[in-house]
């Protein structure tokens, strides 16, 4: 996968590196409440360590070939992530997570990064199947794969934990590559 790929008018996904650590977890602290109702890590991300613990993660998957997250870039700005989880090379298929900082909402942005990292494990990964998982009420999350023309699945029941004993249900979306070469 590549290391740098570019969106439009100055925003760009880039493999995250271990500098980044600093400015992810500002980021994340200064949207701790809007970020928070949706993303359960953020309850778990409580200092620059625990951001550098979760690039050096992902830079090692990286290096194994195993998942790639990309920091969303706006000139030169970190503002947001995307990235995949749980890839599966035997069965060719991938999940794609993502979020965003609440000033870039509603610009299209986060739609046009999924869209690119779609195209990037379809031509360059051979992947054949991406699920995205949504949770029941995130109507934001939600329109991104709607607008992508992924079919919704079905819901994971109880799929995702948010802390205090008590889980969410998720609602769960595919996107075939016959989905979108035919």
């Amino acid at each position: 996968m590549r290391k740098r790929i570019p969106l439009h008018e100055g925003f760009t996904l880039k493999a995250l590196v271990s500098a980044d650590a600093p400015k992810m977890y500002r980021l994340i602290d200064s949207q701790r409440a809007y970020l928070g109702e949706w993303l359960p890590f953020i309850q778990f991300t409580n200092r620059v360590d625990d951001s550098r613990g979760f690039i050096e993660m992902a830079i090692e998957s990286r290096k194994n070939n195993k998942d790639f997250v990309y920091k969303i870039c706006h000139e030169d700005r970190l503002i947001g992530l995307i990235g995949t989880k749980e890839t599966d090379y035997i069965n060719k298929s991938t999940e794609i997570g993502y979020w965003l900082a609440q000033e870039y909402q509603n610009q299209g942005i986060m739609t046009n990064a999924v869209k690119s990292l779609i195209q990037e494990l379809f031509d360059t990964m051979k992947i054949q199947r991406i699920q995205i998982c949504c949770a029941i009420g995130n109507l934001k999350s939600i329109a991104i794969p709607k607008r992508l023309g992924f079919k919704q699945e079905g819901i994971k029941r109880n799929g995702e934990w948010i802390g205090n004993y008590e889980f969410r249900d998720l609602i769960v979306f595919s996107l075939l590559k016959t989905d979108v070469s035919s």
